[in-house]
């Protein structure tokens, strides 16, 4: 599952939990590599601004992954008590370390693996798949594929969530394969559309009311 915000994916590990037959939760990031430092060796350290990648999967560049706390809250055996004190650590110190402790065994005891894709891995992947199959996938996707082969079991089918359409990352696609990417019959001229947007302070309320009087509540 190609991840940032752990969403995906930790409803996966609820879905596991609840007796779907999946084997192996594959979660899959790009650059932005917080989720696979930390399955792989249990320090979930939060990045900063300079240190969060602008890449060509862009919904994975996240520093810090919002849904994380709930999958960490099953890791410790639902105990609101650590759980707290671990997510203070990641306010006052950037992070924690799970190393070497019981919680970071019980990852594989969850079935979680991961692993990482770059702008090269995605362009190689996004080639392969055209050649062999005469499909086009979007970026997100191609870290999931790239990152899924890493962990094929024989005998053992292999899902990857697809999760956007190419034409959103047409400029990556086109360095991929050469040309446009298909486009869905809806989105033909779209940029020539009237875009329609209200400038706003950044206050609050004014947002609120503004809301309020274009929805009919």
């Amino acid at each position: 599952m190609p991840s940032g915000n752990f969403g995906n994916v930790c409803a996966g590990h609820i879905a596991r939990m609840m007796g779907l037959p999946i084997d192996k939760l594959v979660v899959a990031t790009n650059e932005n590599d917080v989720l696979d430092e930390f399955f792989r060796t249990g320090a979930y350290r939060v990045r900063k601004s300079a240190e969060t990648y602008h890449t060509s999967s862009p919904s994975m560049d996240i520093s810090k992954a919002s849904n994380f706390e709930r999958f960490v809250f099953d890791l410790l055996g639902q105990d609101g008590g650590k759980l707290a004190a671990l997510f203070r650590d990641v306010e006052e110190k950037g992070g924690f370390d799970l190393s070497g402790t019981p919680e970071f065994d019980r990852i594989r005891q969850f079935g979680f693996v991961s692993g990482r894709s770059t702008h090269q891995d995605r362009l190689a992947t996004i080639r392969d798949l055209s050649s062999r199959y005469g499909i086009t996938i979007d970026t997100h996707t191609a870290d999931g594929v790239k990152v899924a082969r890493e962990h094929l079991s024989a005998g053992v089918p292999m899902v990857v969530l697809e999760t956007a359409l190419p034409a959103k990352f047409a400029d990556t696609i086109r360095e991929a394969l050469g040309h446009e990417p298909e486009r869905p019959a809806r989105f033909e001229g779209i940029e020539s559309l009237p875009q329609r947007f209200e400038v706003m302070p950044a206050d609050a309320a004014q947002v609120k009311a503004y809301i309020a009087g274009h929805t009919g509540l």
